[in-house]
Order: structure tokens, then sequence, then C-alpha cells
């Protein structure tokens, strides 16, 4: 063959391969539709919803949570103990769980994967899920001095890096309270007993790694002695996994494909050979694709015409109300009740399913001394913080505003979310005291102008109003509160909207005096919520500091029976809520999905919204 015709054989050839790479699978047997694809498939790197749903399906820690109940069972991790004072976590890995690749898993591939968590070389987002292990901290400063010392220095060479490196694995197996005793004992202690340590455990950014895999693509910087990790390893064909799935596929913004990991110890864990997961960006695409029978489950609807969607199944679930309940009180879940029903007639759908979720909205009440400038802030006396939030009519702000089903929050931490725990009643909403609270805390109408003033005749300041304008929802609900407020304490309210960047470094600077917020917990214990307020906590920007609350949480925490424990946080957040106010819960956040509960299950409406992928299962073929 003549050597100028090779390069275009060799091209044609790439051509080809390329086309056949690309070719179309045949269908998954169930595909789901996400907003937004994967950021990473590395757990200890991994922060997003989407990103951890996925974990949950090609990695599996020690232990997982079980969707329906959220009750914690056995995964890689058969058996545990753990010692009379709570401190020492003895887990044995199963003799059979195994990597993708047929290799044995290791409590060894557990100290490594934690290890890559807790360096500050990685920078993961949840390395603070690891600081309750004896020495992580001390570690963890020494480790960012040392390479700090390092770099500013003058000697760099690969030989000094590799010595440092050296250094730090012995002090971290000196100093840190994780040990593989054996292949399969893992011996995790903690400086203090952690009451929800399980449940960390259940969390995928604890999910172990494959080291030889990992290691591939790890190189340690002579000019900064720290360890640099590229994600090549996380690509299809090169990624190794120990879920109950192996990734086949995965097209950035496109696609990513699972299937069923024929290594995995539990062959009946997944419901479905395949999955596909499609990123789609634009809401109305998604709904279009799902009605097109394309897509089995959308993870988060976001159409503008979803509340219009929810009052179609609400008009359904209404309709069919006494068939559902006594279906229900047969012992049927809700979907398995819902596909049996008749099919939906104009006006009705049963597709579009509101399910609460492990997270409350809510507005921050600016607790300083003094506001930005030197001004005097009446939101510091508690009784006014409870009058603006006893003037608050949630019900209507859920009805009229949100319309998509959230509940109305009383409390921080969504009732029955968390086994054992008794939420407190919150203020409720009462305009009458929020009038007499304003008044015990000296506001009133002296001169009869309508003008509230204190004993000094000062003016109440109009309440500065901080939203950011990325959710429209949130000028909405501004625009209501401002009307409540005006109506029932006579008080003025001034909006001012940012961009998501100024609205938060307004909020950390404190630079308002009513602000929104929201939080997801990240573990079910009601402390997730609850630390929020602590004087310490960095995600207190209300600047509220109270010793009786900190006393409260820490005399908790030293609390060694789980019901008093659980009795003496449900009084915390009674304290905190009826009490000193420096949080004003509006709704609890809710999730809308949409799929169709006769061709698909596996989906829970548990608030923690544990969704597994390996837990979907088609019911019929298409």
């Amino acid at each position: 063959m003549p050597k100028i015709i090779l390069p275009f054989v060799a091209l044609l050839a790439a051509v080809v391969a390329a086309m056949l790479l690309d070719r179309p699978a045949p269908r998954a047997d169930v595909v789901v539709a996400q907003g937004s694809d994967c950021f990473t498939l590395d757990p200890q790197r991994m922060s997003y919803m989407q990103d951890l749903r996925m974990a949950r399906s090609l990695y599996e820690g020690l232990v997982r949570m079980d969707g329906q109940t959220a009750e914690i069972l056995p995964a890689a991790a058969e058996s545990w103990t753990s010692s009379e004072d709570g401190r020492t976590w003895t887990f044995q890995i199963r003799p059979d769980a195994r990597w993708s690749n047929g290799d044995p898993v290791t409590a060894d591939d557990f100290v490594y994967a934690w290890r890559r968590a807790i360096m500050p070389d990685t920078a993961a987002d949840y390395s603070g899920f690891f600081n309750g292990i004896q020495g992580v901290p001390e570690f963890f400063t020494w480790r960012s001095k040392a390479t700090g010392d390092y770099a500013s220095g003058e000697v760099h060479s690969p030989e000094a890096a590799e010595a440092l490196l050296e250094e730090t694995n012995q002090r971290f197996e000196e100093t840190v309270g994780l040990k593989a005793l054996d292949e399969r004992t893992l011996e995790v202690t903690l400086s203090e007993p952690i009451p929800y340590f399980l449940d960390l455990c259940a969390f995928a950014v604890l999910s172990p790694v494959h080291p030889a895999t990992v290691e591939q693509y790890v190189r340690l910087n002579p000019r900064t002695g720290m360890l640099e990790q590229e994600h090549g390893w996380t690509k299809a064909g090169a990624h190794v996994g120990n879920g109950p799935y192996q990734l086949k596929r995965w097209r950035y913004k496109r696609d990513l494909r699972l299937e069923r990991n024929p290594e995995y110890w539990n062959p009946t864990m997944a419901a479905a050979d395949t999955i596909e997961v499609r990123c789609i960006q634009d809401p109305n695409t998604t709904v279009l694709a799902f009605q097109a029978g394309t897509v089995d489950w959308v993870t988060d609807l976001m159409a503008e015409y979803r509340a219009d969607m929810s009052n179609q199944m609400k008009a359904y679930q209404d309709k069919h109300s006494d068939s559902l309940k006594t279906m229900l009180s047969q012992g049927l879940e809700l979907d398995e009740a819902l596909s049996d029903l008749p099919e939906p007639e104009d006006g009705e759908r049963r597709d579009v399913h509101v399910v609460p979720a492990f997270g409350t909205f809510y507005f921050s009440l600016n607790c300083r001394d003094q506001l930005v400038g030197g001004r005097d802030n009446p939101l510091k006396d508690p009784r006014v913080r409870r009058a603006l939030a006893r003037s608050i009519d949630k019900q209507k702000i859920v009805d009229l505003v949100l319309r998509t089903g959230e509940a109305v929050a009383e409390t921080l931490v969504p009732p029955n979310s968390i086994p054992g725990y008794v939420s407190p009643a919150g203020l409720g909403f009462d305009p009458e005291r929020a009038k007499a609270e304003l008044a015990e805390a000296g506001w009133l109408d002296r001169d009869g102008d309508s003008i509230l003033e204190d004993p000094d005749g000062t003016p109440f300041p109009t309440i500065d109003f901080l939203y950011s304008t990325g959710e429209p929802r949130y000028r909405d609900m501004g625009l209501a509160m401002r009307d409540m407020w005006s109506r029932h304490l006579g008080l003025e309210t001034a909006l001012r909207g940012k961009d998501t960047k100024a609205y938060k470094e307004d909020l950390k600077g404190g630079d308002f005096m009513v602000a929104r917020g929201g939080w997801f917990g990240d573990y079910g214990d009601p402390t997730t919520f609850l630390d929020l307020s602590l004087s310490t906590d960095g995600n207190n920007d209300r600047g509220y500091s109270s010793e009786a609350f900190d006393a409260m949480l820490a005399e908790a925490a030293r609390e060694r029976d789980p019901e008093r424990r659980m009795a003496q946080l449900s009084e915390a957040e009674r304290f905190l809520l009826e009490e000193a106010m420096p949080i004003l819960p509006i709704y609890h956040y809710a999730t809308t999905y949409m799929y169709e509960p006769a061709r698909l299950r596996g989906i829970t409406r548990h608030p923690r919204l544990e969704q597994n992928l390996w837990a979907l299962q088609p019911i019929s073929d298409r």
C-alpha cells in the first residue's frame, strides 16, 4: 500500500471506531433524567446530590441506609462491634466482597480511601466528617503546615517531597485512630463517642476506592510537596468499583450507563440489569421526554408549570381518596395503590409526586447588637424576633406563593425524619401575641401616628430584607412577608435582591436584618440542624450566641442514654425556636418527582430521600 494512503486509512479507521463507540446502545431497563450531570465519580470529592446518588450504585461503604426506613444495614462490612465507652468500632469486611475487577475488598482499601478524604491535599468538601476520629484534626493541621513550610522553603526536589510524604504516612499511622488490623478487620477509634457514627459510615464520601487503580493517576508535586490527583480512573473502561453496578459509559453532559456488576457479592440487590442516566438541562424538554416514554424517572421536576401538574395529581388522589385509604389500610404502599387505580382522566394525572425532603427553608434573623454601619439592631431582642415569627402566616405562603405541596415548618428538624426524635411545637401564627411581644420589647405607637418607637423615641427601622435573585419565589415570599409585617405589626420592610455571590457576601458579613436561608441535613441526627446555631459554627450567619444553647448541645453530646439524649436535643430545639428564635422556619423542602407508579417502583418517600438507583425496578415491558 502506498505510504501516502496510510494516513487516510488510519483516519478512516479512527472515524469508524468513533462511530461504533458512539452508536446508541439498546434502551436501558430504567432511564433516569436529571438536570445536571455528575461533577465527579470520585467518592471522596463528592458533595452534590446527583454524585452521591451515583456513588451508592458504583461503590459500597461499610454500611448502608435502608431507603424506606433509614435503618442502618450491613454492606461491605457483614458485622461490627462497639466498645463499652462507644469510642472504638471494629468492622468485619465480608469475605465475598469484591471489586468489579475481581480483587477482594479489604480493610486497607477503607484506610486508603478515608486517608484520601482526610488529607488536605485532596481538598474534600466533607473532610470534616472524619474529625471525630482520634487524631484527625491534629493530623490535618500538621499536614497543612508541613506542606506550607515545604512550599515556602528553599529545597524542592522529588527526594525531599518523597521524604515528606513518608513522614506524613508514618505520622498518620501513629496518630490517627484508623487501623487495618488484618485483611478483613477495620478498627476506628473516636475521640469521643458519636451516637450517629454508623449513619456517617453510610455516607457515600466514606466509600472505599480501589488503591491500585487510583494510584495510577496520582503524582507527587516536588514543588509543593503535595499529592496531585487526576481523574482518569473515574472514566468508563478504567473505573473499578465495589457496588452493585459498574460504569459502562459516561459521555459528559449527555448520558451515563450502568450495568449490573457480576462481581458484586449480592446478585439480587440490583433490580434492573441496566440503568441510563441522561443529563437534560431544559426542564420543559425533560417533561416532553418523559411524556414520550423515553424517560422513566425525572429526579427533580423544575418546569415552571409544575404547580399546575401537582394540582392535577392532587385532583386524581382526591377523586380516589376512599379507595386509596382502603388499600393503604390493607398494607399496600402508596405507589402500589396508585397503580391499581383507574387511568387518569382529563385534568388529572398520577405521575407527579411531591415528596418531603430532609431539609428546611428558613429566614435568618440578625441577632447582633448592631447592624452594619453602627446602627442599633432591634432584632437583638428575642421578643422582637418572636414577634416577627408569630406574625407570619406560613400556610398562606405555602398555598399561594409556592403552590407545590411543601409542608409548613415550625421546626428546623423535619418531623418524623429521625427515629426516636420528638419535635417541639414551635410558635405558630398568632398576630395578637406578636403585637404584645413587640410592645413588651418597648416598641409602641406613642403619639398615635402609627409609627412604633422605643422609649427614647427612636422609630423602628425599616426591615432590611435580603434575598438572592436566582429564584422568583424568594422575592414573592418577601413581598408576602412584607405585607404581613405591615398589616399585623405596622412595620415597614425594604426588599433587597442580589445575585448569589453578592448575597452570600452580605450574609456572611452580617449586612442584613432578615435574609433567606435553608439547610439540608447531612446525617440522621438532630445536630445536623441544631449545630447551625452554635456560637462557634461556621454556618451561624445570624451572629447568634447563647451560652445556654451551647451548654444544652454539650450536655447532649455527653449523654450516653439514647432516649435521654434525644429528649435533651428536643428541648434544645424548643428553646431555640420558641424562646430565642434566631432562625424563622417557613417550610420543609419537598422534591417533585415525575414517574408512573404502574411502570416504575423503588423510589422512596422517606424524608431522608436516600434514593438508590439499584432499587429502581421496571414493572412492565415497553
